[in-house]
């Protein structure tokens, strides 16, 4: 290792060389995507994302709509902005959050079996998913010691993602991507996504001297909310509130259309035929991204931030705070409120409308109430800081991540496990467009780019 180390010391200034050759060769001018009308991170100018797939999932909107699903326009032609929707399978995400906490229920299965399957279950077919969810609650023998307590990531996602990769020397048809094969691996995946995330962390914890190592095995009679907080807490206790937040947030998550980075790239591997850990890998390293999954860390971390600086709680401080962040002067000086703001929605996110009663009601219970106050008045002013000090095309909002940090804060969820709890919601939606795209047998995803580079010569290496 030593070697390693010494021979990597004295390459480092060799190839960040020849790293600042590669960026010079393969910097593209800005005017080649005007020139040939290139859709930059597949969206428009507009923002409006390319059209590149058909799902019966879940539907995003963020405009005014006619009752046969087109959008209305202006005389000028342009799409009228409205409080966004969100629905799965047709189902606005609001009705369903109403439908299963009116009845004091659990929802984030009930979720499961209707963006799986397409229908709300009923009672015996609800009961009939959760026992096979409880019998999947659970990893390979020896799993545990041989994968996750060896050589434990710094990184709760990257732990996850390797976690899956092993998952595939476990099973005796990995590679079968039959129907019903690949139905088992995701709903064992559901299941198993809570353990590997929980274990990840607290080993992790333990092998830098942090904590002792308590793991609890997971209870198939409970929801996934229950086993979530359960085995996060020594002590396994939580309270009646805490896991109906931690559910409510798992249902948001869980899906959120075909053309969220993760999901899209789901859609991309499943076309090329490969097996559904590399497919599930691939999706949690696109959740990864900060762009993508971590915003909700950014939002905590911009807010500590704000208390720090500011003298009082005034809407003038509040302001020139998020002033100062806007004009690069504040926290990580990327021009940047986050939380703020959704590339479909306009004048509201759907999921914050519904979250927002359970987070105020479980500040209550955390003596943190003048927490979500501060929140909340950030929500209201941040978007006329915004539309001061930016030329938008659209409406800004608060979108779900404004909120879901505090959420896990105050269940004492770490940061770490942010993302990772995303992840444990979000794999229903991964599974449900899995099978969509093999159900279609759509061809294998292959977008074109255009080559701009010019046209040369080979030369002999000695005339160089």
């Amino acid at each position: 290792m030593a070697i390693f180390e010494k021979f990597l010391t004295e390459t480092m200034p060799k190839i960040k060389r020849l790293s600042e050759l590669a960026a010079e060769s393969t910097l593209i001018d800005d005017t080649f995507y005007n020139k040939y009308d290139v859709k930059r991170g597949l969206r428009d100018l507009n923002g409006k994302g390319v059209l590149a797939g058909l799902t019966d999932i879940s539907d995003i909107v963020g405009f005014e709509e006619n009752p046969n699903g087109s959008f209305k326009h202006t005389p000028d032609g342009k799409r009228i902005p409205a409080d966004g929707k969100l629905r799965y399978r047709g189902i606005d995400i609001g009705e369903i959050v109403n439908g299963f906490t009116k009845e004091q229920r659990f929802g984030f299965e009930e979720v499961a079996y209707l963006l799986l399957f397409g229908s709300l279950p009923t009672k015996k077919e609800l009961t009939g998913f959760n026992e096979i969810l409880g019998g999947f609650r659970m990893l390979p023998h020896s799993f545990v010691r041989d994968v996750i307590m060896k050589s434990p990531s710094k990184d709760m996602m990257n732990g996850l993602a390797r976690s899956v990769l092993f998952l595939y020397s476990y099973d005796d048809n990995p590679d079968d991507i039959t129907l019903p094969n690949v139905l088992r691996q995701c709903l064992q995946l559901i299941a198993q996504f809570p353990i590997l995330s929980v274990y990840s962390y607290l080993v992790n914890e333990y092998s830098h001297g942090l904590t002792s190592l308590i793991i609890h095995r997971p209870d198939r009679t409970l929801s996934t909310a229950e086993n979530i907080l359960m085995m996060m807490r020594d002590d396994g206790k939580f309270t009646e509130t805490e896991a109906r937040v931690l559910d409510v947030m798992l249902v948001l998550h869980a899906e959120h259309g075909g053309g969220n980075n993760s999901t899209f790239s789901t859609h991309v591997l499943t076309s090329s035929g490969t097996d559904t850990y590399s497919v599930m890998a691939a999706a949690l390293g696109s959740l990864k991204g900060p762009r993508h999954g971590g915003a909700n860390v950014k939002v905590m971390r911009m807010m500590e931030d704000m208390k720090s600086r500011i003298k009082d709680r005034s809407d003038e401080s509040i302001k020139q705070y998020l002033a100062d962040l806007l004009d690069n002067k504040a926290f990580d000086r990327q021009g940047l409120i986050y939380g703020m703001g959704h590339a479909v929605y306009t004048i509201s996110d759907p999921r914050t409308q519904v979250v927002r009663n359970f987070v105020e009601r479980l500040a209550a219970e955390k003596n943190m109430s003048e927490e979500f106050e501060l929140y909340s008045r950030v929500e209201k002013l941040a978007p006329e800081i915004i539309a001061d000090k930016r030329k938008i095309y659209k409406g800004v909002s608060a979108n779900v991540d404004f909120y879901s940090g505090l959420v896990y804060t105050m269940l004492n969820i770490p940061p770490e496990m942010f993302t990772p709890a995303f992840a444990t919601a979000r794999i229903v939606g991964w599974s449900a467009h899995r099978i969509e795209e093999l159900v279609n047998k759509g061809k294998i995803i292959r977008p074109n780019y255009k080559c701009v580079s010019q046209r040369t010569n080979y030369i002999d290496l000695n005339d160089r």
